[in-house]
């Protein structure tokens, strides 16, 4: 037993030895730590910030060098130490703080980490299900060369496969393969309007010129590429949302634009191909669905069976700017991701401000130099524009000039500021972008800030009779919040030509997006830019809509059974409006809480869409009779849908009875209305619920904003006995007069316990 004793303690002090060895070693190893400092609190003793950094590191440590030194983001440095060291450092007079470096894992366009698909893989379908889907995008064509169309491991085409690889002068039959099936070229309505095609300056081919046709293409289903950057921002793994479906490509837009017959032609051809989803991030004017080209074509490919998702447009953020507004297509705007690429503008007066910016050649030197704003410095009226040809040279040789946003692209200023001798652009949002901050590929340092921070280094330079100030880059951040949050390009509701039916549907990252590129230009689209890259970082709601059209063909793969409409209904039902704490995403022009006229029904929620317990479903002949109640005549119905159909005078027919996701309910103020001052509105929709999931029963609650609508809904509770039941029931909005331009906004959810259906409602008085 004595041996056995002195055994087992021998063993217990052996192990403790190795705990006291393994935590010397830990306290001596060193790690990198950001030591903010709070600059006011410097003692006189110091000549300047920079001895007072040194001395504070060096009295905790000998060997310790400064790796950087911060002035903009903050005050203070970063150096390697041991934990010790850094305990030790913390506790001195004037450190606001010591923290560890974090490392980052960088992952696509970062969006399929940010929808959650990269830790839910193994619940979507399988890569021989998916590969069966195809995609096509009617765009700006294709480079097919890049790695995102790579098709090693994907099996045969799809049998039903229908679609051909047209031949150009620079585009082979090789060019397509198991990855990039298809890819037609439409241009004879482009040629008749601006004359025949130059192809020295453009292909009259698939091939994609412009680089926005590969960028959507490989967002919605590009192939998975490690090793993906632009100039090393955001930095990691290229996938897109459907990585192992198919990509078959339409050309219907060219340098000088898209036009209407082209557009229809390659919608043909895509239906008689045999797409699965259609992605169009095209937009032009509002007008009658028999007038819209997109419309027209997106109502033969749903009665087809093809989901078709449009962009919302760049209208934003002003109000009844959405476009694409057909109740058969998936409208899409666009929100932010958790990513951003943090540069600041460190003025003379020591303030400094926080922007982005993807300029990645030779930065400015540490030292400050010259600030000009360019509406003193311009030959023009609208000189703050930085319009081409409107700066002065010899007022702006040499410094960094403030350019406002808006009148031309973002790029084309950074061209006009260098052009003129500028080393330097700051570009300032003005009060319609607010706070928004859009990266671009400068051809020279650049920082792009919001508004609040515009108007501070405005105020500065002209407060100041020697205004100084530089521009330092910081790469790519993750984890910024709160996100996603609107942004302020998305257009908006309510709906111009149908205020009953709510747009947009949803929205879906569009800022920021890094995807495949064409080889034909640089990453700003300019001439001049001789830059040559395959991957880029663009924004708009043209790279949200593939985003939520690589997300369909995933929910088809899962659900092959499943109508346009229930794919739509699936992903809009569970997408999420608040953030973790409740609180309302907000919008990122005002900074305040967003509406349902500017999201939808929410963010897409990918993994939740899976699986969404309920599903409004529409027919061809619920939209039929939502035209019917537009009072379309027979012939403008023919014209938008290619049917014919007449309306039954015996049957009332009414815009609240489409069977959508979304209520969107539009009061009256005129006299008359309301039956007397005062006196209620009522009015009722009717929807039809179908289970796509086990039996059980789901009852309803409502959430409202105010109390000037009062909400009921018959019956509460809806009990399924089988899959795919259906059935309906009808809610009735009893409005108060309220003067006109009210708006109000209500939601409600039917939920089994397991599965939540959630719809938006908005309300506005006119």
């Amino acid at each position: 037993m004595l041996k056995l004793w002195l055994l087992q303690l021998s063993l217990v002090l052996i192990f403790c030895y190795a705990c006291v060895v393994a935590e010397a070693r830990s306290q001596q190893l060193k790690k990198t730590y950001v030591v903010h400092m709070d600059k006011s609190t410097m003692p006189a003793t110091f000549n300047d910030h920079f001895e007072w950094y040194d001395s504070s590191l060096k009295s905790v440590s000998a060997s310790a060098a400064m790796l950087y030194t911060y002035k903009n983001v903050i005050h203070g440095f970063s150096t390697r130490l041991t934990a010790k060291e850094a305990e030790s450092l913390q506790k001195q007079p004037g450190i606001v703080s010591v923290l560890p470096e974090v490392r980052y894992e960088l992952h696509t366009t970062r969006t399929p980490e940010f929808l959650g698909l990269g830790k839910s893989e193994t619940l979507f379908p399988t890569s021989e299900v998916q590969s069966e889907v195809i995609v096509g995008v009617l765009d700006t064509g294709v480079w097919p060369e890049i790695k995102s169309f790579d098709d090693t491991g994907m099996g045969p085409v799809p049998r039903g496969w229908k679609g051909v690889c047209e031949v150009g002068r620079n585009f082979k039959s090789s060019s397509c393969n198991r990855k990039l099936i298809g890819a037609r070229s439409f241009s004879r309505g482009y040629e008749e309007a601006v004359g025949p095609i130059d192809e020295t300056a453009e292909s009259k081919s698939p091939r994609d010129d412009d680089g926005h046709g590969t960028h959507t293409s490989t967002t919605a289903a590009g192939s998975v590429v490690n090793g993906a950057s632009l100039f090393g921002f955001a930095s990691g793994t290229a996938r897109g949302m459907a990585a192992q479906a198919r990509v078959a490509t339409y050309k219907v837009c060219w340098l000088a634009g898209c036009f209407g017959s082209d557009i229809l032609a390659g919608m043909d051809k895509a239906i008689e191909d045999g797409v699965n989803v259609m992605s169009m991030s095209i937009g032009g004017g509002l007008t009658d669905y028999y007038r819209d080209t997109v419309a027209i074509g997106a109502f033969t490919a749903m009665a087809q069976g093809i989901f078709v998702s449009c962009s919302a447009g760049n209208g934003g953020p002003y109000a009844n700017s959405i476009s694409n507004v057909a109740p058969w297509i998936t409208t899409v705007g666009a929100g932010t991701l958790d990513r951003n690429f943090p540069t600041y503008v460190s003025l003379g007066n020591g303030k400094s401000f926080s922007g982005v910016s993807l300029y990645s050649r030779r930065p400015l030197s540490g030292s400050m130099v010259p600030i000009v704003d360019a509406a003193n410095v311009s030959s023009t009226s609208s000189g703050n524009l930085c319009m081409t040809g409107s700066l002065i040279p010899a007022k702006v040789a040499g410094k960094i000039v403030v350019c406002d946003r808006g009148g031309n692209s973002r790029v084309e200023k950074g061209v006009e500021v260098k052009d003129a001798g500028g080393v330097g652009m700051i570009l300032t949002n003005t009060d319609s972008y607010g706070e928004e901050l859009v990266a671009d590929a400068q051809l020279l340092p650049s920082a792009n800030v919001g508004e609040k921070a515009g108007d501070a280094i405005k105020n500065y330079i002209s407060s100041d009779p020697g205004p100084m100030a530089t521009i330092i880059s910081r790469g790519t951040q993750l984890g910024i919040q709160p996100s996603p949050v609107v942004a302020a390009f998305s257009s908006r509701g309510p709906n111009p030509i149908t205020p009953e039916i709510l747009k947009p549907d949803l929205i879906a990252p569009g800022v920021n997006i890094l995807a495949g590129w064409t080889g034909a230009v640089g990453p700003t689209g300019l001439e001049n830019d001789k830059r040559h890259v395959s991957f880029n970082i663009i924004s708009g709601t043209s790279m949200s809509c593939p985003h939520v059209s690589g997300l369909a063909a995933l929910l088809k793969a899962a659900h092959p059974e499943w109508s346009p409409s229930a794919i739509r209904s699936a992903l809009m039902t569970t997408a999420y409006s608040t953030y973790g704490n409740g609180k309302t995403l907000l919008d990122i022009s005002t900074g305040q809480p967003s509406t349902p006229f500017d999201f939808g029904a929410g963010h897409v929620d990918p993994v939740a869409a899976l699986d969404p317990g309920l599903v409004y479903d529409a027919t061809v002949q619920d939209y039929l009779d939502f035209l019917c109640a537009l009072d379309y005549s027979s012939f403008e119905i023919k014209q938008a849908t290619n049917r014919d159909f007449a309306c039954l005078s015996s049957k009332t027919y009414s815009l609240g009875d489409v069977n959508y996701p979304s209520f969107s309910v539009p009061f009256e103020t005129a006299s008359g209305t309301w039956g007397g001052v005062g006196a209620p509105s009522t009015v009722k929709y009717t929807r039809t619920l179908t289970n796509v999931g086990t039996p059980t029963t789901y009852k309803a609650s409502v959430s409202s904003q105010s109390t000037s609508v009062k909400i009921l809904v018959e019956p509460e509770s809806l009990s399924f006995s089988r899959q795919y039941e259906k059935k309906s029931y009808v809610v009735t909005f009893t409005a108060s007069s309220m003067p006109s331009g009210t708006t109000s906004f209500a939601r409600l959810q039917w939920s089994d316990g397991k599965h939540v259906v959630g719809s938006p409602i908005a309300f506005s008085w006119t």
